[in-house]
């Protein structure tokens, strides 16, 4: 990453972003729904849910997809004759690999 690898920044980002999406924690319908503004959480942290903890396998599990998701794309792009942005998602899937890998 010291080179700037713009592939790689960008991979690890959107998989670091699917990763905090996954700890979400789903927000229930109808529990804040309609309170009036003296039932309200105030504070900084008031109405925070505590997040998920994703297991080893869980994060394994959403870098491989992210990848897939990745080689997927290229083959999209390149039929349809983007061959640049196809080797852009390749070069990103690879970095992913290699971070995965150690």
């Amino acid at each position: 990453m010291k080179s700037r690898d713009r592939a790689a920044v960008s991979a690890l980002r959107a998989t670091l972003s699917a990763i905090d999406n996954a700890e979400a924690v789903a927000v229930d319908d109808g529990v804040r729904q309609g309170l009036a503004i003296e039932q309200t959480p105030i504070g900084a942290g008031a109405a925070e849910a505590e997040r998920r903890v994703l297991s080893e396998a869980d994060v394994e599990r959403i870098v491989r997809a992210e990848m897939a998701e990745r080689e997927a794309a290229a083959v999209e792009y390149e039929r349809a004759g983007h061959t640049d942005r196809a080797a852009q998602l390749r070069a990103e899937a690879r970095a992913l690999a290699a971070s995965a890998m150690g």
